[in-house]
């Protein structure tokens, strides 16, 4: 028994941010943003696009790619830490949308490692006892509603879209997707990226308008250093448990797109060259949970990845969470 990606898809919002927009919004300017981001533009969903609205087109496009009807979906599993409300769940809009009448939908909060996090729980638990024959994994963010517009440290990072893939049971057994996983959680460091209002924590109020709490705190330079010593580290327990090499093996290394920086030195760390891994950050920025799945959906439709190629995932996000996933495209 395998676990097939049966079909990818990913929704792009059409607005774009440029850096050249920012300068006139805060204290920054191309250069800078460029060279300590990679960053060039960002795209925006339109206001009255939510989150679900993406992921429900990142999954249509998915289900079109593998020739599968939307009634055929057995489960949808949503990452996201921009859901459309606290409750219903994104998953259940997306349910609606889309009209999958006998799916069981639920969302997953694991901000920048989402989607890794949806592939681990779908493929190592909801999917290995083949109760579910297709299974959708979908990142999906509307950052923008939870950015700082007034904080240049943040506001110049994030984006909006969305990616997913359709996850198939077959019985061909030619061992495809998920074949190796290290997945990993901190909560010491929980404080360093966070969304500190909306919740139990601080409920909202005019103080905790007042105080930009529902705007994304992090401290970017703890981030920088955590993030690359942990994706290397989850990058190689795949590598010696699945007995393979990253630079010899692995056609193309996908890692989430949060700075240019971390990917460069994560890179650098693997000893892989240039053509081996994806990055597409200077046009969309950072995603979070959605950014791994609109690069595979890009990897896939652009021919850099193909049946039986081997892909290595990598990310790290709030939490703190990070992994690294083996999958046999």
């Amino acid at each position: 028994m395998s676990i097939k990606i049966a079909g990818t898809g990913s929704y792009i919002p059409e607005r774009i941010l440029t850096n050249a927009d920012l300068e006139k919004m805060v204290d920054t300017n191309d250069e800078w943003i460029r060279t300590r981001t990679g960053i060039s533009e960002r795209h925006l969903a339109a206001p009255d696009q939510v989150t679900s609205d993406l992921g429900a087109e990142a999954c249509r496009k998915a289900l079109e790619a593998a020739g599968v009807d939307a009634s055929e979906v057995g489960a949808v599993i949503v990452a996201t830490c921009t859901p459309d409300y606290t409750f219903p769940s994104t998953a259940a809009n997306i349910h609606r949308k889309l009209q999958l009448n006998k799916a069981f939908c639920f969302d997953l909060s694991a901000a920048c490692c989402g989607f890794l996090s949806v592939l681990e729980t779908a493929c190592g638990i909801m999917m290995a006892n083949k109760k579910y024959r297709y299974v959708l994994a979908v990142g999906a963010e509307k950052l923008s509603t939870i950015v700082n517009w007034d904080d240049r440290s943040t506001c110049i990072l994030f984006g909006d879209g969305a990616g997913a893939v359709l996850l198939e049971n077959v019985d061909d057994g030619d061992n495809t997707g998920l074949i190796a996983s290290d997945m990993n959680t901190d909560g010491n460091w929980s404080e360093i990226l966070k969304l500190p209002g909306g919740g139990s924590v601080n409920p909202p109020s005019e103080r905790t308008i007042a105080e930009h709490l529902h705007g994304i705190h992090m401290q970017g330079q703890e981030t920088f250093k955590l993030a690359v010593n942990a994706i290397v580290s989850a990058c190689r327990t795949v590598e010696s448990e699945a007995g393979i090499s990253i630079r010899d093996d692995v056609k193309l290394v996908i890692p989430h797109q949060a700075n240019i920086r971390i990917i460069q030195a994560v890179a650098k760390r693997l000893d892989i060259t240039d053509e081996q891994v994806i990055v597409n950050i200077n046009r969309y920025g950072n995603t979070s949970a959605a950014s791994i799945a609109i690069c595979f959906d890009e990897a896939v439709r652009t021919g850099r990845l193909q049946r039986g190629d081997l892909a290595l995932l990598a990310s790290f996000g709030s939490g703190l969470v990070w992994g690294a996933q083996l999958i046999r495209y």
